[in-house]
């Protein structure tokens, strides 16, 4: 009876604190007959409103929404609803017992026997309702135990529902959901698939950014630490635990601080163990790849020009463990088992995946998670910020760029929501939704697409953990909180969440229904205008309290400067509009206590509300609606289809406080739509189950698989060197008849016998293999190290000078000097085609390994072919055709390349160079004093008409080369590496101070960089960006252990700055 009274008690405060008078008059004004929701109501002589039940229940009154509401109808209603009259009658003998001459407890005592006298007239007015139905015991009773039958209701399955159940009209196509429709052309997953050839899987999720471990998440604690973080764990996991995955590998960057925690130094962590998983499972995995400053966190904004760095890093792992699977499930030297899919999250892991794809050839997927575009335009639309503060804040449009070059290479993009794709993803350059679809049509109807290719957008909703959810989160069991509460607490047994205590120590009366706001202190989120929204609504303030759990801090002025101003301005906020005992902020708490905190919010009776500026999908609000929580939500996102699958809430403009207050009062005002949204989303909430999400994930995968090339990088085998002693056998017999005669003749003559007798064997066996005698000095497997010649050394003309065969036979002498020729590959990197180089003077081919040609689109190994009749490497060459339009995109470049507007109508600005064509690359000189536009308007362009390439200003701009999306001299380094089996850090690039627009690609990354002062006379590098200032030089700066200026390109020059970059 304690905890009852308790609740009465703080229930009639919360009347007192309303100014229950006032109320009263207001509604003495009104209609006596009109109706209200399941209630006739009526003022009487008491002075209170008297309701009766009525058979229409289900039914609101339409009308109801438009009268002044009135808080202490609502907690009127509650005590009379909730409690029974014996907890009232207490309540009363023991406010007479302890009162007092003062007013307030006078009133208390006359509502106290009031209310009592009304809940006797209700439960009279219910039995007579009852008898004169002829309605069982049970049925009567179920009249009296409203709060039992609402948890009965909530622990039905969809199935178990009554027939004939109502929902609330919360929006008009609630009644037509539909469920995603998967094409007919698509199997669904299943575990029963390839039993007589069980699948085993390799799957890589990235997500660069933020604090990414298993257990004890620190979300909220920056704003790269939230729901994307413990979203791609979640992920992981339950991929480990699909049948026919073996091994998952989720990556992200190595963190070595002191100030945090040493998990995020570890680099493996165990996700799931393989007896958790199935019985082929390997488990999963976080894989942390050291990047950038170890020593230091790097926020997502800073991490742009460590991004190569990843890539390189990720591409050793993959590679190494891919190898290791193949072994593994083959058995012995089997092929490398590569990824089934590579899958970016965000921008930045976007790149990074892309990458990898180009040179693994192995489907990308990406998750946008938050988007930059939208971002931006939201940012201008507050008015706060211009867009050059914008951009050096937040390096946007790198991030956008980022994005687009995931579009590009994306075989699938997984949004959660519908609006996502028509409204976030539509902004982009690189997607139109109704070409995508046009697109699609023509591929089923086995039409060409003309070069077109628009990345396929899938809706899959992120799944949810129900494993925390239990029978205890309904409203059974308030007990817990009036121990928390209640006068007696100090003698209760019973163990109580720490959590609670810790938000209701900031409320005067607790009792109230609570509103629950949870994300990171980011401007985004908006809980400013929340506060602000709650602080000008007078009856939201008496009917509500209102909780802000914004993750966590220690001193304000130590955070981030964004989580900085948002909390500062929450305080003052409070203090503004004199919050103190209605607002819980609490400074601490930890992911294991997020489902305590829903709890308090649902035994209340509250409502979640998630204000975001823009929600990319809003986890939140499935984890409130697991938990018996209805909810408001933005209309910017995800938001709009989580709220029409569960059918449990409102949607808000989140620029408009006095909506949001409206909002928050409807539903927490009208008991009705509250129990109609708590109902409604436990029903619908299956929805978002991880084993759902998964099914459909694996489905789409292995459809964009079937259209994406099948051809998988094939590994060298390294070739053994031939043992002396295998190489001389059966020449010991002539040596040994040799030795017997002692004149020096004889010897000379035992000397030319023997080397002449190992050549031969040794030129047999390379002709026996098909490769020549050349190959001993080259071939694959006898490298250690790698020099790279990257020089772009051109005159003005965009001529080729004799200053590259001097760099070539300079960095060869210093490779003699420092070490073994033998051991060291020589590399040319170059924007040249193949005919230009053997054209050169002083430049022999078969001084290299490898020759890249025409910035990356051809290959061809000199040692396998010393003639003149060197020709590109076909297999390197199916390798990067991926999404290459070939001939459709070679007459719209001259049209594109020129500069609208720009003045010049000379058609021959930009024409054709049919000797520099080739099947990968398509060549166009430029007429010198051109306007021709630049690199990334000319993206742009074609990303637009769906034509994914890479367009390379060479030799001094006066050569556009068009070559394939993921084709690049870089690409072909990484290429290399994964084919000979050379590691990226054993590889020393040599390169002028400035070449052509992919200049600075090559500069970063693991390999050694060493640059060449003077070698370039003219570089391209103006016509990167339409700005004059590329995208790229807002993140300048490499690791200085990795790059190194020379003082000049002579051989000492160079030895020293081997020596200081330690390749030894």
């Amino acid at each position: 009876m304690g905890a009852a009274n308790e609740w009465i008690n703080g229930y009639l405060e919360a009347i007192l604190d309303a100014g229950s008078s006032k109320d009263l008059k207001m509604m003495k004004k009104k209609n006596k007959n009109k109706p209200t929701a399941g209630f006739e109501e009526g003022i009487h002589d008491d002075g209170f409103e008297r309701k009766k039940i009525t058979t229409s229940y289900n039914e609101v009154d339409k009308e109801d929404s438009c009268k002044p509401f009135s808080p202490t109808n609502y907690f009127v209603e509650e005590v009379v609803n909730s409690f029974d009259e014996s907890d009232l009658y207490q309540t009363w003998t023991k406010v007479v017992a302890t009162k007092n001459t003062r007013e307030r407890n006078n009133r208390l005592e006359n509502m106290c026997w009031r209310i009592w006298h009304l809940t006797r007239r209700k439960k009279q007015i219910a039995l007579d309702n009852a008898q004169g139905r002829g309605l069982s015991r049970s049925e009567k009773c179920g009249i009296f135990n409203h709060d039992a039958w609402e948890e009965d209701l909530s622990e039905l399955s969809e199935g178990e529902k009554e027939k004939g159940e109502c929902n609330h009209p919360i929006s008009s196509s609630d009644n037509n959901i539909k469920i995603p429709r998967i094409n007919s052309d698509m199997q669904i997953w299943s575990d029963e698939d390839h039993e007589d050839k069980p699948r085993r899987l390799y799957i890589v999720l990235i997500s660069l950014h933020g604090l990414v471990r298993g257990e004890n998440m620190e979300l909220g604690r920056d704003s790269d630490t939230g729901g994307q973080v413990k979203y791609v764990v979640e992920l992981a996991r339950a991929l480990a635990n699909m049948a026919g995955v073996h091994r998952v590998d989720l990556l992200t960057r190595q963190i070595t601080s002191t100030e945090l925690d040493s998990t995020y130094a570890e680099p493996i962590e165990m996700l799931s163990c393989p007896s958790d998983a199935t019985a082929t499972s390997c488990g999963a995995y976080i894989i942390r790849i050291p990047c950038g400053p170890n020593h230091k966190y790097i926020p997502k904004e800073s991490l742009w020009p460590y991004i190569p760095e990843f890539i390189d890093g990720s591409l050793s792992h993959i590679v190494n463990m891919s190898r290791a699977l193949g072994e593994q499930i083959q058995g012995g030297a089997g092929k490398p088992a590569w990824p089934y899919v590579i899958h970016g999250h965000y921008a930045d892991a976007g790149e990074v995946a892309a990458h990898l794809s180009g040179v693994l050839n192995v489907p990308m997927v990406l998750t946008g998670h938050s988007l930059g575009r939208n971002k931006l335009e939201q940012l201008l639309k507050q008015g706060r910020l211009s867009r050059e503060v914008i951009n050096s804040t937040y390096k946007i449009t790198r991030r956008i760029e980022a994005e687009e070059f995931g579009l590009d290479a994306a075989e699938m993009v997984v949004t959660s929501t519908r609006q996502e794709i028509e409204e976030q993803w539509g902004l982009y350059d690189g997607f139109d939704f109704m070409l995508e679809r046009k697109l699609r049509v023509r591929r089923r109807r086995f039409v060409t697409c003309l070069g077109r290719y628009m990345p396929r957008m899938v809706v899959i909703p992120p799944g949810m953990d129900f494993s925390y959810v239990t029978n205890q989160d309904t409203f059974e069991g308030d007990g817990d909180l009036n121990s928390l509460i209640g006068s007696d607490r100090a003698q209760t047994k019973r163990t109580i969440p720490p959590i609670w205590s810790e938000v209701m120590r900031f409320f005067t009366n607790p009792h109230k229904p609570m509103i629950l706001a949870l994300s990171r202190p980011d401007p985004k989120k908006n809980v400013t205008t929340l506060l602000k929204a709650y602080g000008e609504c007078p009856p939201l303030r008496e009917l509500a309290n209102l909780t802000l759990i914004l993750g966590n801090r220690e001193d304000i002025e130590e955070m981030s400067e964004s989580s900085s101003v948002v909390l500062t301005t929450v305080l003052k906020l409070v203090d503004k509009y004199d919050l103190y005992g209605q607002v819980a902020y609490p400074k601490h708490h930890n992911q294991s206590q997020v489902p305590e905190i829903y709890r308090l919010a649902a035994k209340t009776k509250g409502v979640f509300i998630n204000p975001a500026l823009v929600e990319p999908f809003g986890l939140t609000l499935i984890e409130a609606a697991a938990y018996a929580l209805p909810v408001v939500a933005t209309k910017n996102g995800g938001p709009v289809d989580i709220i029409k699958a569960l059918n449990n809430g409102l949607l808000v403009d989140p620029h408009d406080h006095k909506a949001i207050a409206d909002s928050l009062l409807k539903l927490v005002a009208e008991k009705n739509l509250w129990f109609e949204c708590r109902k409604n989303g436990l029903k619908n909430i299956h929805r978002y189950s991880w084993p759902e999400h998964c099914r459909n994930y694996l489905s789409h995968v292995e459809h964009c698989r079937n259209r994406h090339p099948n051809t998988r990088l094939e590994i060298t085998p390294i070739k053994e060197e031939e043992p002396m002693s295998d190489s001389l056998k059966g020449v010991e017999d002539l040596s040994l008849k040799f030795s017997i005669d002692s004149d020096i003749e004889s010897l000379i003559r035992q000397k030319e016998l023997i080397e002449a007798f190992t050549t031969h064997r040794r030129t047999a066996s390379s002709s026996t293999n098909g490769i020549s005698s050349s190959s001993i000095a080259y071939c694959p497997g006898r490298r250690k190290r790698l020099f790279v010649v990257a020089a772009d050394c051109y005159n003005r003309e965009g001529c080729c000078t004799e200053l590259l065969p001097m760099v070539i036979e300079n960095v060869k002498q210093a490779a003699a000097d420092l070490l073994s020729l033998n051991s060291i590959g020589l590399i040319l990197l170059t924007g040249l085609t193949l005919q230009e180089i053997k054209e050169l003077e002083d430049v022999r081919l078969e001084d290299f390994d490898a020759v890249v040609c025409s910035n990356g689109s051809e290959m061809c190994y000199p040692w396998k072919d010393c003639s003149s009749t060197t020709t590109a490497d076909v297999e390197y060459e199916a390798h990067i055709e991926y999404r290459w339009p070939g001939e459709n995109v070679k007459s719209i470049i001259t049209r594109l390349g020129r500069i609208e507007g720009g003045g010049s109508r000379d058609e021959d600005d930009i024409v054709e160079n049919p000797k520099a064509f080739s099947s990968r690359c398509f060549s166009y000189c430029i007429k010198p004093g051109a306007k021709t536009t630049r690199i990334d308007e000319l993206r742009k362009r074609l990303r637009i008409r769906g034509l994914r390439c890479n367009p390379i200003y060479t030799r001094a701009a006066s050569r556009l080369n068009v070559i394939p999306l993921l084709a690049s001299r870089i690409q072909a380094l990484r290429y290399l590496s994964v084919k000979w089996g050379i590691e990226l850090s054993s590889m020393v690039v040599f390169t002028g101070d400035k070449g052509d627009t992919d200049y600075k690609d090559i500069l970063e990354g693991l390999h050694k960089t060493v640059i060449l002062p003077g070698i370039t006379e003219y570089g391209s590098e103006l016509f990167l960006c339409s700005t004059g200032e590329s995208y790229m030089k807002e993140d300048e700066g490499t690791s200085c252990l990795s790059l190194v200026k020379a003082q000049t390109h002579e051989v000492n020059d160079i030895i020293t700055a081997l020596k200081t970059l330690r390749f030894m």
